[in-house]
């Protein structure tokens, strides 16, 4: 009886101890799992949560630096900030993100792909950080998003800086523009201390000069409550502005030849250089842009616009338009024959209308009779530079117009420039592993063939020519302002110096008068008592034979180029460059803008007001318009 008992005791004790054993082990464990957890949250994991912890009533908001302003020579500002209001997305207060963006969006009118995409977009950024959703928003969208602001506490108004251009269109390629830094550009060392999101220089100035340009963004450490409201500032750290950038830009002048070009009506490209230093006073590249459309990033629809327009509106044609220089090419050659001891400049040839070289008969454009070479260029004689082409060796002709700067890169300090190309023989063997034939350089002699320059390559040329030699570099920084005053920059060193027989200058500019002072085909840039020296060039986009193959002899985009260099005055050049009229057919029709600019460089000089050309759509340009076209009659 008592082993029963015993028994009933132990069995009893037994069917208490195992639920106890496993409580105690389950206890056991789930210590472990907090240590463990613990250990994770509060070691491993501690700066997470730490910065998430302070966030729960501290937000540090970063404040955007503004861009450095931009003057012109004379002061004038020309590229500026304005204030925008942007509404951003604190991420790591976000309960439903899917929630708050279709609210956002049924209350602001944005769309929902458009905010999620802004999302996705800064998705790598830290969740701390805020991630812009509408950009430079309306007063209506803020109230909006203001009256909601028990719904949306995870949304933030910022006030920040964003670029303003004044005069929109005008010296669009010279500026740029600017957008948010892509991840290819955060690849770089370049911007290996920027942010995801800040906005960068893309092109132009706001490119090459973006490290001056940049400021240094600040911080505000502010409390807020649990609906994400601000109560208090517990600290700020200001941001800093970019530098003030002076440049060597005339606004006069660059406004002038924009208003030329719109009363010619045709599209094109103009340089305008100081011979004696370098500095550009103006760039023009039309059909433009306005960089205003960038400064709060650009959406989908208006850049396909602008990619597909095929005018080519981002396309800067000053520096990136290669093309054939046609007759302005003779200034070289003019000046290869006469260093190389080819000719002299009373060397005469008798033209008849052309003449035959190597089998083959090449037409003049005219009969000119005996010209020299004075004359030659005054006339523009094809068939007097066609004997020279037949006389010299194409490697002579490539050593000096590479040394007055054709084919050759400016070095201006902008980006993206492009190198035309003047042939050699090495590069014909290079590049078709052929020899060079003789018959080649006839087409040459008259810049044609393989022969392709940039505009800027052109002022170039004349700016070297007329100074004597210096083949400057050009230049469109002036004067850097840190907060105590504006500070000269160096000017750069001349790409080269080029050794002219005064002789070989005399005789080119005496040709060059001619063109447009005597009865030379650049008369129309004729300035009286200012001695503007000058050239013509019509260039071919296509022949004769491959317009009526293309079936269509009267397309637009088939015409041909016009140039007109011009330096002035004669004896001592204040201003030199470059009038491209793209498919506008003749040289001449350039040669009245680069009138007008000389005329507005010389009565600013004067303290005169500028010259006004007349509005392109007023009955006044209609008749200016069309006595030039009667003028053009042969």
């Amino acid at each position: 009886m008592q082993d029963i008992e015993l028994g009933k005791t132990e069995k009893s004790r037994d069917s208490f101890t195992l639920p106890f054993a496993l409580l105690r082990s389950s206890v056991v464990v789930a210590f472990a799992v907090l240590a463990v957890g613990f250990w994770l949250l509060q070691v491993v994991q501690y700066d997470k949560y730490r910065q998430l912890a302070e966030n729960n009533h501290r937000r540090t908001v970063g404040l955007s630096a503004p861009r450095g302003v931009v003057v012109d020579r004379d002061g004038r500002v020309l590229v500026q900030n304005r204030n925008s209001l942007n509404i951003s997305l604190v991420r790591d207060q976000v309960q439903d993100l899917d929630k708050t963006l279709s609210l956002l969006a049924e209350v602001s009118g944005v769309s929902s792909t458009s905010l999620w995409s802004a999302v996705e977009q800064h998705r790598r950024d830290p969740a701390y950080r805020p991630v812009v959703l509408i950009r430079d928003a309306s007063l209506d969208q803020v109230a909006a998003v203001t009256a909601h602001a028990i719904e949306l506490p995870e949304l933030l108004v910022q006030q920040l800086p964003t670029r303003y251009y004044p005069a929109a269109e005008v010296a669009a390629h010279l500026f740029g523009y600017v957008g948010e830094v892509s991840d290819v550009q955060l690849s770089t060392s370049e911007f290996q201390d920027v942010r995801g999101g800040t906005v960068v220089g893309k092109s132009g100035l706001e490119s090459g000069y973006n490290e001056l340009l940049m400021g240094n963004d600040g911080t505000r450490q502010v409390v807020v409550d649990s609906v994400g409201r601000e109560i208090d500032v517990l600290g700020e750290l200001p941001p800093r502005e970019g530098r003030q950038l002076q440049l060597t830009l005339d606004y006069d002048l660059q406004e002038a030849a924009e208003d030329a070009f719109a009363l010619a009506g045709f599209d094109g490209a103009a340089v305008v250089l100081d011979p004696r230093s370098g500095e550009l006073l103006a760039l023009v590249s039309l059909p433009a842009y306005d960089p205003n459309a960038f400064a709060m990033g650009i959406d989908t629809e208006n850049w396909s616009a602008l990619n597909q327009d095929s005018r080519r509106p981002l396309n800067n044609r000053a520096l990136q338009g290669r093309y054939s220089p046609g007759s302005i090419f003779k200034i070289a050659m003019a000046v290869a024959a006469l260093e190389e001891g080819i000719v002299t400049p009373e060397f005469r040839v008798s033209c008849g209308g052309g003449a035959t070289f190597y089998g083959r008969f090449y037409q003049c454009h005219a009969t000119h009779g005996s010209v020299d070479m004075r004359e030659a260029l005054e006339k523009s004689c094809n068939t007097y530079f066609y004997t020279l082409g037949q006389k010299m060796e194409i490697d002579q002709i490539h050593r000096w117009a590479t040394a007055l700067g054709l084919g050759e890169m400016s070095g201006i300090d902008l980006p993206h420039e492009v190198q035309g190309l003047v042939p050699s023989t090495a590069w014909k063997r290079e590049q078709r592993g052929e020899p060079w034939y003789p018959g080649e350089t006839i087409s040459v002699a008259i810049g044609q063939g393989p022969v392709s320059v940039t505009p800027i390559s052109l002022a170039v040329m004349m700016a070297t020519l007329t100074n004597g030699g210096t083949r400057i570099t050009p230049h469109l920084l002036k004067a850097v302002n840190e907060g105590d005053g504006w500070m000269p920059v160096r000017r750069p060193v001349p790409r080269a110096e080029v050794e002219l027989d005064p002789l070989t200058l005399g005789a080119v500019t005496d040709g060059l008068w001619y063109v447009v002072n005597r009865a030379g085909t650049g008369g129309r840039g004729r300035v009286e008592g200012r001695d503007v020296i000058g050239k013509t060039g019509t260039a071919q986009v296509i022949s004769l034979e491959g317009r009526v193959a293309a079936g269509n002899a009267g397309r637009d985009d088939l015409r041909d180029h016009g140039w007109f260099v011009f330096a002035a005055p004669a004896d001592a050049p204040e201003i030199a460059g470059v009038v491209f009229g793209e498919h506008n057919e003749h040289g001449y029709l350039s040669a009245p803008i680069a009138k007008h600019i000389v005329e507005t460089y010389f009565a600013k000089q004067a303290g005169r007001p500028r010259p006004v050309l007349p509005l392109p759509s007023s009955p006044v340009a209609s008749e200016l318009q069309a006595v030039q076209s009667l003028e053009a009659l042969p």
